[in-house]
């Protein structure tokens, strides 16, 4: 049976005291809200609705960034969560199956829960996933007999026998598409809030003689991030289940706990990481490849064998083919290594692409940008870049080329040539102690005057 998404992300999230939309905030370097749409995208989902509202312009971009098939609508009043869902009513019209609510500030849900839900949504109307809470603090209460859920009941709504219960809603709820939207229709505003419950669904499916049932995931994956002081919290549990399952997947990491991964970071089993690497969005490092200490990668591809850092940048289209070495204060921007590349160190490679088994000298630079435009280096196959070459794109250098120590490339150099491009040098014999004498004298004079 097919399966829709609707994902709730209108809410302004005041209390992170912030411009930004609640569900853009970061954690793994990713919004929260790529979070949840990544854990329903294991479902396959046939549609997926985001529910906006506060930054909704910008809340769509950042939806439509991590799935350009997605679809939004505008919740232009916050009137409650029924009323969020209600939202996507007609983007969901003539739409078979099942859909689940999820929450854009809620990133933790996995997809194995859901699926769950989904399992038991065979047996149930409405299904809700609840958790046993060990503070339940303000959250809603579940009542139910086994896995048949009675009700839900709101904090603000419910009695102090109620209160005591630690069974607690998470909100996420799934039932048939078209049923979920007649019930959240029926909703009546008539709480303490005065606001349209999703859970009120509950009750109203049960006087229908649908039965609900109940589903149930540990505490932690229901985390929400309301402050910063949860974002903080939602970062580090992230970072501990991330770095848990890199190390299960053979993977080595030398000191875990200062490693820092993205949410869509690959690392193929036998790599091997150093400490106080920081991953980007976009890396993906093949087996048997190793990333030593102090690097930040984004946006990057590095090939089995290959070895990078310490100290080393690697940007966004950066590409390292197998056994490339990039040594330390290296930065590699839109730019391809080919097999057997040696990068040492104190060098810069932008817009660039460099043959198999070519050395580049310490200081190399690819002078890229004109202040307009970004050009492009072509460096052939075994060439030699001499340290400190100044390669001013666009150039090319040719295969078994040698460019000169300290060499300014302002032209193409063809396959096997050296290219020498220094300025010429001048020697004055015996000038250096009568400079010295009179430098002397003059930092004597300097210092007679300032007493």
């Amino acid at each position: 049976m097919s399966v829709s998404l609707v994902i709730l992300a209108a809410g302004q999230g005041t209390r992170m005291n912030s411009d930004l939309p609640k569900v853009l905030h970061k954690v793994g370097a990713a919004p929260l809200l790529h979070h949840a749409m990544q854990a329903g995208r294991a479902l396959s989902p046939e549609v997926t609705v985001v529910v906006t509202g506060h930054g909704a312009e910008a809340v769509a971009k950042s939806a439509r960034a991590f799935d350009e098939e997605v679809q939004t609508v505008v919740q232009e009043e916050q009137k409650g969560t029924a009323h969020a869902v209600l939202q996507a009513a007609p983007l969901l019209e003539g739409v078979a199956g099942d859909a689940l609510v999820l929450y854009g500030d809620t990133p933790f849900i996995r997809a194995e829960t859901l699926e769950a839900m989904l399992a038991a949504r065979k047996r149930h109307a409405v299904v809700v996933l609840g958790f046993h809470a060990a503070d339940p603090g303000r959250y809603g209460r579940l009542i139910a007999d086994g896995e048949a859920l009675e009700r839900i009941v709101e904090w603000k709504d419910a009695t102090e026998a109620e209160r005591a219960v630690t069974l607690c809603n998470s909100g996420v709820v799934c039932g048939e598409a078209a049923t979920l939207m007649r019930l959240c229709a029926a909703v009546g505003n008539q709480n303490a809030a005065g606001e349209f419950y999703l859970t009120d669904i509950v009750a109203l499916a049960r006087a229908e003689g649908l039965s609900a049932g109940l589903v149930l995931c540990d505490e932690a994956e229901t985390m929400g991030v309301n402050t910063r002081a949860q974002l903080a919290a939602a970062e580090a549990a992230f970072q501990a289940r991330a770095r848990a399952e890199a190390l299960e997947n053979g993977v080595t990491l030398t000191a875990p706990e200062t490693v820092f991964f993205a949410l869509d970071t690959v690392v193929g089993r036998d790599a091997v990481i150093g400490p106080n690497v920081i991953f980007g969005p976009g890396v993906t490092i093949e087996s048997e490849a190793e990333v030593k200490g102090f690097c930040h990668l984004e946006g990057c591809h590095i090939s089995r064998g290959a070895t990078v850092g310490p100290f080393a940048r690697l940007r966004p289209g950066a590409e390292l083919a197998e056994d490339v070495h990039v040594g330390n204060f290296v930065e590699i921007k839109n730019a391809i290594l080919d097999e057997g590349v040696k990068v040492g160190h104190l060098t810069y490679l932008g817009d660039a692409h460099v043959g198999e088994h070519t050395n580049i000298g310490a200081g190399t630079v690819t002078c890229n940008y004109d202040g307009v435009m970004k050009h492009r280096t072509v460096i052939g196959k075994r060439a030699f870049i001499g340290s400190d070459t100044m390669l001013v794109a666009p150039v090319t250098v040719g295969d078994d080329a040698l460019t000169g120590s300290g060499s300014v490339i302002t032209e193409d150099v063809p396959a096997e040539a050296v290219a020498l491009g220094r300025a010429k040098q001048v020697n004055k014999a015996g000038l250096k102690p009568k400079l010295f004498e009179k430098l002397k004298a003059e930092k004597a004079k300097r210092a007679k005057g300032q007493e």
